[in-house]
């Protein structure tokens, strides 16, 4: 049975799941965040060490700007109020990606975030942030003295210290990284659901993990 350390999440359809119910985007933005506070708590239940939320990348940058603005007030609201909460859980947060172009007091909320949870156990969360894999990559590769020297080019990753992804789970119905964690996502089994975001629950996730247990990981070997 395979040992499972890390799930990481492209969490597709908000937007389209709030349209459809004649809400607007927002409205399934605001349910995306219920439904990522549901998976983590299920998460640690069924004892995950890690899971990571792609939850802003750098290409998300050409979205209207009502909707950016809206998004980042979801996230600083949801911090600011729910922090207590995080922390008697036993829930680390960690943030990935290049934080020094988000607002001022959007950084202060983060940092402020990691700081008081630095010391939980229970399970890391990672939030990608104005994340985007390419733009990581190249920045690693730029800090690397040996050029053949894999282990050290990966201490330059921001998941530095940390297992890689087993699984990724999309949904939205797209069958795609969209320029997240190429390098991390090398050897993971990926998980495409067609329902979205919103849509998605404990059932869906305790199905992909019983699936992965059983699927058989070779990592090149026979």
């Amino acid at each position: 049975m395979n040992k499972l350390n890390h799930i990481a999440f492209i969490m597709d359809g908000n937007g389209r799941w709030g349209k459809k119910r004649k809400r607007g985007r927002n409205f399934g933005h605001i349910k995306g965040v219920s439904v990522v506070k549901k998976i983590v708590n299920h998460s640690i239940k069924l004892k995950v060490p890690i899971v990571t939320f792609y939850v802003f990348s750098s290409e998300n940058w050409k979205r209207p700007k009502k909707e950016i603005t809206f998004l980042f007030k979801l996230i600083k609201t949801y911090f600011s109020k729910e922090i207590q909460n995080v922390i008697s859980q036993g829930i680390r947060i960690n943030i990935l990606g290049e934080v020094s172009k988000l607002s001022l007091d959007l950084r202060k909320v983060l940092k402020k975030s990691e700081l008081l949870t630095k010391k939980n156990k229970k399970i890391l969360v990672n939030l990608a942030i104005n994340y985007g894999s390419k733009y990581e990559i190249l920045n690693a590769a730029k800090k690397l003295k040996n050029k053949k020297n894999f282990k050290e080019f990966e201490k330059n990753l921001y998941t530095k210290d940390m297992p890689y992804p087993d699984i990724l789970i999309r949904t939205g119905g797209h069958k795609r990284l969209s320029n997240f964690m190429l390098w991390q996502l090398a050897y993971a089994e990926l998980f495409f659901l067609n329902k979205l975001w919103p849509d998605f629950n404990a059932v869906d996730l305790r199905k992909i993990i019983n699936d992965f247990k059983k699927t058989t990981r070779n990592f090149g070997n026979i």
